[in-house]
């Protein structure tokens, strides 16, 4: 699971930086909470599972790995679709959908910490290969 994560959030830093310079050239920072959670929630989160299972790769590779990876890139697309639906002033649709993404990341958030303790090992340090 770890490429899979790292894979993912290089999409949404492209997303994300897509997103940003979109806005500066319109000068429009209406959705600037959503390029925000792109990077956090996609980017920088993302990329931080995928290290994190690179270097424990018992967690990575278990099925609350693969869990995991799905609860967290569902609910991040809902949170960011509900942002998205809550700047175009669709309130009524907008709170159940990223409320419910919410929820899923926050899950995920539990999948991760139950599978670190439950999976990962100690592991020695790589060797640098010559």
């Amino acid at each position: 699971m770890a490429t899979a994560f790292i894979k993912i959030a290089a999409i949404y830093l492209l997303i994300g930086i897509s997103l940003g310079i979109y806005m500066g050239i319109v000068e429009e920072f209406e959705y600037t909470p959503v390029h925000a959670h792109i990077n956090l929630l996609g980017w920088a989160t993302t990329g931080l599972f995928g290290v994190i299972y690179h270097v424990l790769p018992e967690a990575g590779n278990s099925k609350l790995g693969k869990a995991h990876f799905w609860l967290h890139n569902i609910g991040s697309f809902l949170v960011l679709f509900g942002m998205i639906l809550f700047v175009n002033g669709e309130e009524g649709l907008a709170f159940p959908v990223a409320l419910t993404g919410a929820l899923a990341v926050v899950a995920a958030t539990l999948v991760f910490i139950v599978n670190l303790f439950k999976n990962a090992k100690e592991t020695q340090p790589r060797r640098r290969q010559e």
